[in-house]
C-alpha cells in the first residue's frame, strides 16, 4: 500500500458570541489585544483544515488540523500552505503503516498544527488498513466512554454561574472557569460557579498566564480558604517563566497544571525536571498530533505527574481522536475538554454526529468502535462550511 494524494478541504463554522460581557474578566494578558476578530474575520467563527491521505488501494484517511492565531499561532493560511506544499508530498509513494518514519520526515520545527492533522489522517487510515481502532493502535481501547470538561468565558460572577446551569442541563458534570484577572474577583467567580454546580461537579480554573507568580498564590489560597474544591490552576503565569510556576506550586496545595508551558516532549521533560507542575495538558495541535502526545503522556506517567487532554476545539475528526487518546492513555485521568460541543455542530456521519454531541449521558461521550477513528465526514455538512475559494 502506497500513499497516492496528501489534499485539505479548508472550513470556516460561525459560532455564537458569549452571552455576556467579557471586558474586565478572563487574563488581563489579552484585555485591550491579542483579539481573534480581524478584516478578513469579522465575526466569531473557527476554522478548521480537513486533511486526507489517499492510497492505492483506495482507503483515505481523514485528519483534522485546528487552527488558531490566538492560542495556536497558527493561521488557517499557513497550515494549509505547510500540508499542501512541503510536508505532505513527503509522504507520497511511501507504506502508511510507517507512520512513525513518515512523522519523523516532516518533523521540522514549528507547524503543529498542520503536522497534527496528518497524524491524525496517517493513524485514521492505518486502522482502516488493519480493520482496528486507533485506540488499538494507541495501547488498548481501556476505556469506552470519556468525561466531558468544558469552559466557562470570563465575565461577570453571576453570568458565570448561570452558564454552568445551562452546560448541567445538557448533562456536563466538569468546568473550567477562565480567570486570570483579578485574584479576589476571580476568587468570587469560583465561589459563585461552585454553588451553581453543587459539591460533586468537577471544577478547574484557567488564568491563560494572567497572574504574576504572587498573584496566582493568592488566589489559590483564597480558592482554598473558600472550600471551592479547585481540581487545578491552569496556566497561571507566563509560560516562559518555569522558575514562577515552580514557585507558586510549593507555595500552595491546589495542584498546578502547564498548558502554554508544555508543546512539546522536550517542554514537558523541561517541566518535570525544574519540578514546576503537578499537571501537564495535553493538546493535539501543541503535541503535534497522537504521537507526540502519547510521548508526553508517558513522560508524564514515569514523573508521577497527570495528563489532561485540553481543549483546542474540533470539527470531527478530532473529537473521535482525543476520545481514543483518552481510551488508551492511563496517565489521562481526568475529564477531557470539549467545549466545542456547545459552539457549534460537528460535520460527521450518524451516528456519530448526534452521539458526539450535546446532550450528554452520564457526562460522558462514547469511544467511536469503528476501524480507524471511527468516524466518518458528512458531504453535505463539509459543503456548507467549506472555504471557498481556498485562502
Amino acid at each position: 500500500m502506497k500513499i497516492t494524494a496528501v489534499t485539505t478541504v479548508p472550513l470556516r463554522i460561525p459560532v455564537a458570541p458569549p452571552p455576556y460581557s467579557t471586558a474586565g474578566a478572563g487574563t488581563k494578558l489579552e484585555w485591550g489585544r491579542l483579539g481573534r476578530l480581524s478584516p478578513k474575520r469579522p465575526t466569531p467563527l473557527l476554522e478548521y483544515l480537513l486533511v486526507q491521505i489517499d492510497t492505492d488501494t483506495g482507503l483515505r484517511g481523514v485528519g483534522e488540523a485546528t487552527v488558531d492565531i490566538g492560542f495556536f499561532g497558527q493561521t488557517l493560511e499557513e497550515a494549509q500552505a505547510a500540508v499542501d506544499d512541503y510536508l505532505g508530498p513527503q509522504l507520497i509513494g511511501h507504506d502508511p503503516l510507517d507512520r512513525e518514519d513518515l512523522l519523523w520526515r516532516i518533523d521540522y520545527r514549528g507547524n503543529t498544527v498542520a503536522k497534527a492533522g496528518i497524524d491524525l489522517a496517517l493513524h485514521d487510515l492505518v486502522g482502516l488498513a488493519l480493520g482496528t481502532t486507533v485506540s488499538v493502535l494507541l495501547g488498548g481501547r481501556a476505556r469506552t466512554r470519556v468525561p466531558v470538561a468544558v469552559e466557562i468565558a470570563g465575565g461577570p460572577a453571576a453570568a458565570m454561574a448561570e452558564a454552568c446551569r445551562t452546560w448541567l442541563a445538557q448533562g456536563v458534570r466538569a468546568f473550567k472557569a477562565k480567570i486570570g484577572g483579578d485574584p479576589r474577583q476571580d476568587a468570587d467567580r469560583l465561589r459563585a460557579i461552585r454553588d451553581a454546580i453543587g459539591p460533586q461537579a468537577s471544577l478547574r480554573a484557567d488564568a491563560n498566564q494572567g497572574y504574576d507568580p504572587k498573584e496566582a498564590i493568592q488566589l489559590c489560597r483564597l480558592a482554598e480558604r473558600a472550600e471551592v474544591g479547585l481540581e487545578l490552576l491552569e496556566q497561571p503565569v507566563a509560560a516562559w517563566d518555569l522558575a514562577g510556576l515552580a514557585f507558586v506550586r510549593r507555595a500552595v496545595d491546589t495542584p498546578i497544571e502547564a498548558d502554554e508551558s508544555c508543546y512539546s516532549t522536550h517542554d514537558a521533560l523541561q517541566l518535570i525536571r525544574h519540578e514546576a507542575v503537578d499537571v501537564l495538558n495535553v493538546k493535539l495541535g501543541k503535541a503535534g498530533g497522537l504521537l507526540r502526545a502519547k510521548q508526553i503522556a508517558a513522560l508524564a506517567a514515569a514523573a508521577g505527574r497527570r495528563c489532561v487532554l485540553g481543549t483546542s476545539y474540533g470539527c470531527g475528526p478530532e473529537l473521535a481522536a482525543k476520545a481514543h487518546l483518552f481510551a488508551a492513555t492511563p496517565a489521562v485521568t481526568e475529564a477531557v475538554e470539549f467545549t466545542e460541543l456547545g459552539l457549534h455542530q460537528n460535520v460527521l456521519q450518524p451516528p456519530h454526529q448526534a452521539g458526539l454531541a450535546l446532550p450528554l449521558e452520564d457526562g460522558c461521550l462514547p469511544v467511536p468502535s469503528g476501524p480507524g477513528l471511527g468516524v466518518q465526514l458528512d458531504a453535505q455538512l463539509v459543503e456548507r462550511y467549506r472555504l471557498t475559494p481556498p485562502p
